[in-house]
């Protein structure tokens, strides 16, 4: 679970402190007044403002007077993509970044940010919308790695993909339509790796603004893996490759 903030005054405080909040939910026919000044606010920090029945806030907040807003706040702070790379250039390593596409499992963000850290990876991108933030359970699944990943989260993955295409980085896409094995294709030097979300992989548009694409060999019966296990499986390879340029 994220952290939850309810009141008027409280989630003013939060918003005016800077704390990093992921969504802001407000009474429907409730845009009056302070609630209107709240939500203005939250939009112009980029923080997602959603309507709901008075009933939904109590269910968010059991047992505290919401007053018409909850908030749901990240356990830390997001980061901006140039931020990431600048540390990437400050220790004078070739960018090599995770980008998730609509990836809706806490668990597997979480597991994700494990993985991102144990392989010396420079930071996490996820989109605003239709995917997890980081959260309470994010945290405690990473066992820690959420502390030292940083995580940009970003209003147009697929601009996003372009930006960092422009600034170097070669963006591969992990798909079962790839047209070569993941160990096959060439994963040197400045690289963003681009994962689908649960079920449904890579969305179209994001696939079209990928340089290529690589899949992961399936022998089985089933036809793909949990997206925390190929996440790992191609961007240790890709640690692997460096490695053998040393």
């Amino acid at each position: 679970m994220e952290d939850v903030i309810a009141g008027r005054n409280s989630v003013g405080e939060a918003l005016k402190s800077g704390r990093p909040l992921n969504k802001l939910f407000i009474a429907k026919g409730e845009r009056q007044g302070s609630l209107r000044e709240l939500a203005g606010i939250a939009k112009d920090k980029g923080i997602l403002v959603q309507e709901v029945e008075p009933q939904r806030l109590a269910q968010l907040a059991p047992g505290q007077r919401h007053q018409g807003v909850v908030a749901m706040a990240s356990p830390v702070e997001y980061a901006e993509v140039e931020d990431i790379l600048a540390a990437a250039e400050a220790k004078g390593e070739a960018p090599l970044l995770v980008v998730l596409d609509e990836l809706e499992d806490p668990h597997n963000l979480g597991a994700v940010l494990r993985s991102v850290d144990a392989a010396g990876a420079h930071g996490v991108i996820i989109p605003k919308r239709r995917s997890c933030p980081l959260s309470t359970t994010v945290a405690k699944t990473s066992a820690g790695a959420v502390e030292y990943v940083p995580v940009a989260r970003v209003s147009n993955l697929a601009q996003t993909l372009d930006k960092l295409k422009k600034a170097g980085i070669w963006v591969a896409g992990c798909d079962m339509d790839g047209t070569e094995n993941y160990f096959e294709a060439s994963l040197k030097g400045p690289l963003a790796l681009v994962i689908g979300g649960e079920g449904r992989g890579l969305g179209r548009l994001v696939k079209e603004h990928c340089d290529f694409l690589v899949r992961i060999p399936m022998q089985g019966h089933v036809n793909s893996l949990n997206a925390s296990v190929a996440c790992s499986l191609v961007l240790y390879e890709a640690v692997r490759q460096r490695l053998q340029n040393v």
